[in-house]
């Protein structure tokens, strides 16, 4: 199935023109026949792609509509068109089955409704930092076609009494308006408990009027609300989601197979997978993709053919004692 859905997202970076997005993929595809044991295969692949990177491809130039938010809402959310499809990320059995189960309902929306249904409009998603929230709010958003609108916590929360809740009046106005992938991350902000020691009145109006919002939501947008403080949500908030996605730091699987994938777009060398594995332990997505970026990074500014175990697990440690850092002044 992941070589079936490569091939598809090979073929239609291509009728789009997205050269990028055919070379990554393209990348992915080498790494993965490497890692089966096809040396010579995988080897012909990455010659084949750098041989292709200094050809520009001859493309009818074609206007692509860009929803901009206007006025006041420009100062709200923030938008981009984002390519990234679900072969870029490494996803647990259980995560993948529910994110291609949404959007195989997106994409039957027709059916669905005419059999007096919706598709899941609204997920929760709940992990420590760096595990993919919000990466796989830009997944579905470019595997759907749609824009991802990322809503500006700093903007949106005032101290005026009021005020956020008519901001958030105009979020909703225009997740009714105009269909996209709409993001609330560090979703804590808003969803905290009602009642809690340090609550304030205004806060306790903006999650009632969020609360209300949501529920009367009719529109065709996707929302997702992100979050690494799933404790601080007011209990009333879970029935508002259709879906909930827990997110974990990577097992030791998953760990090899996001590194393989990170340093597939440059030579390596003699990597023991597993040693990198262990490692790299408890560190996030995140966290192993800056590390693997960090060792392809010194490669070539020392002017390395390749990056080797040693490499590596150096930008491992690294990476490691800055998160013991950041953890020790939470």
């Amino acid at each position: 199935m992941a070589v079936a859905n490569q091939i598809k997202a090979l073929l239609k970076s291509h009728v789009d023109g997205d050269d990028a997005m055919f070379l990554s993929i393209a990348m992915q595809m080498a790494a993965q026949e490497a890692k089966k044991g096809h040396g010579n295969l995988a080897k012909e692949i990455r010659d084949l792609i750098d041989s292709a990177k200094g050809k520009p491809r001859v493309t009818e130039s074609k206007a692509i509509p860009l929803a901009k938010p206007k006025g006041e809402l420009s100062q709200l959310l923030n938008v981009s068109y984002p390519q990234l499809r679900l072969v870029d990320m490494v996803l647990s059995g259980n995560i993948q089955g529910k994110l291609e189960r949404l959007i195989k309902e997106h994409k039957h929306v027709q059916k669905l409704r005419a059999h007096g249904l919706s598709p899941r409009k609204k997920l929760l998603l709940v992990g420590p930092p760096g595990t993919g929230k919000t990466m796989t709010a830009s997944i579905l958003a470019g595997e759907l076609g749609l824009p991802l609108f990322i809503v500006r916590l700093e903007s949106l929360m005032t101290k005026y009494m009021g005020e956020t809740a008519g901001k958030l009046r105009l979020i909703f106005d225009a997740i009714e308006q105009t269909r996209g992938v709409y993001l609330f991350d560090e979703f804590d902000s808003i969803g905290s408990q009602r009642g809690n020691t340090n609550d304030v009145g205004e806060i306790r109006r903006v999650l009632n009027s969020f609360l209300q919002m949501i529920e009367q939501d009719g529109s065709d947008s996707l929302l997702i609300a992100a979050t690494n403080h799933q404790e601080l949500l007011d209990h009333a908030l879970f029935r508002r989601f259709d879906d909930l996605i827990e997110y974990e730091l990577p097992a030791k699987d998953e760990i090899i197979e996001a590194i393989k994938s990170k340093l597939a777009s440059y030579k390596t060398s003699r990597i023991y997978w597993s040693k990198a594995a262990e490692a790299a332990e408890t560190l996030s997505y995140g966290d192993i993709t800056r590390a693997c970026e960090d060792a392809i990074k010194d490669a070539i500014i020392h002017n390395k053919e390749v990056v080797s175990h040693t490499d590596l697990i150096h930008s491992i440690k690294e990476r490691r004692l800055v998160r013991q850092k950041q953890q020790i002044t939470l």
